[in-house]
């Protein structure tokens, strides 16, 4: 039985309850302060620490829905351990609907674990990484392709030879999604940074789309619920995919001519080399150029608008390195 209270700064979750609050992390250019929105859930039950986050990059919403549903699901009273949630990461680039936050044109995923005399994403990196995440076992940073169309897949962003890569990629083997993208991400990656201190993390990537994709949500419910019952927080078993592909490099295609894109390849499609990926149109809808994969592989993400300038990318290839149950 759990009898500890869970107390971050002003709140205290009581075994057994859950509390909503805010943890301020900085003041807006008139002095007002403003804070991230976030959830203890103190089980009644001893147990591990799960760190939820998400809008790390304020385009990226389809993990704030993920973890509403999570929130509406789990039960204090029947959960073992804690849950820490914060639904949105990086304030200033939700409110200016975009990646980067406008007010130091800095991508939140590459701050972590931020310094605190540093610049405004940093400062915010800094107390979350500080005050939240460094109480817990295992992270889940949730993310997406911004508006970008992708597949739904889970990222291990820690070297093979790093001491927390096997337990990270078992995180994203118990994910779920089917697809892991295992290489060692650019620093200041939450999934790079808590591994440094010990602490499994994962960077589940939820397709790509404007606004929700209800498809990609439901797959990273399905996904913490998974990690929820591995890692015995709540009663159940994992439901897993039969066969889940590791790819650990991407082949990008170009376009040697611009105009529009007619693709003869869809996400998620395996492609063999050689193959047709999609035909390059003039703006009078003549065929100017058929692109092909350079290799076999995955077709693992396009861009959102067809059309393109000549040497621009019009998709990814997801190279299979391994394969895992």
């Amino acid at each position: 039985m759990n009898r500890a209270k869970f107390v971050v700064g002003s709140l205290i979750a009581e075994p057994g309850r859950s509390v909503e609050g805010h943890l301020k992390v900085g003041n807006m250019r008139d002095g007002t302060p403003f804070r991230l929105p976030i959830v203890l859930v103190n089980g009644a039950g001893a147990g591990k620490t799960l760190y939820l986050q998400a809008a790390s990059d304020g385009d990226e919403l389809n993990g704030i829905a993920v973890i509403h549903e999570i929130l509406r699901q789990i039960r204090p009273e029947t959960l073992r351990g804690r849950v820490i949630a914060v639904p949105i990461v990086n304030f200033h680039a939700f409110h200016a609907r975009q990646a980067y936050s406008p007010v130091d044109n800095t991508k939140m995923n590459r701050c972590f674990p931020g310094r605190p005399n540093g610049t405004s994403s940093e400062r915010i990196a800094y107390k979350l990484f500080h005050t939240l995440i460094r109480q817990a076992d295992y992270c889940i940073d949730l993310h997406q392709g911004g508006v970008h169309p992708m597949i739904d897949e889970v990222r291990v962003r820690v070297d093979p030879k790093h001491s927390q890569h096997a337990a990270c990629l078992e995180l994203a083997r118990i994910f779920g999604m089917g697809y892991i993208f295992d290489q060692k991400g650019p620093k200041g990656q939450l999934a790079q940074a808590a591994p440094e201190i010990g602490i499994p993390t994962i960077d589940p990537e939820l397709g790509g789309c404007h606004g929700w994709d209800a498809a990609s949500i439901a797959k990273g419910v399905q996904g913490v619920l998974n990690i929820l019952k591995q890692y015995n927080f709540i009663d159940g078993e994992p439901k897993l995919p039969e066969r889940q592909v590791v790819v650990n490099r991407f082949v990008s295609l170009f376009s040697a001519q611009g105009g529009f894109v007619y693709y003869q390849a869809d996400l998620y499609d395996r492609v063999e080399a050689y193959q047709p990926i999609a035909e390059i149109c003039d703006v009078f809808g003549h065929l100017r150029e058929t692109i092909r994969a350079p290799e076999s592989g995955i077709f693992w993400s396009r861009p959102v608008y067809p059309m393109v300038a000549s040497g621009e990318s019009i998709g990814k290839i997801g190279v299979p390195s391994n394969y895992i149950q």
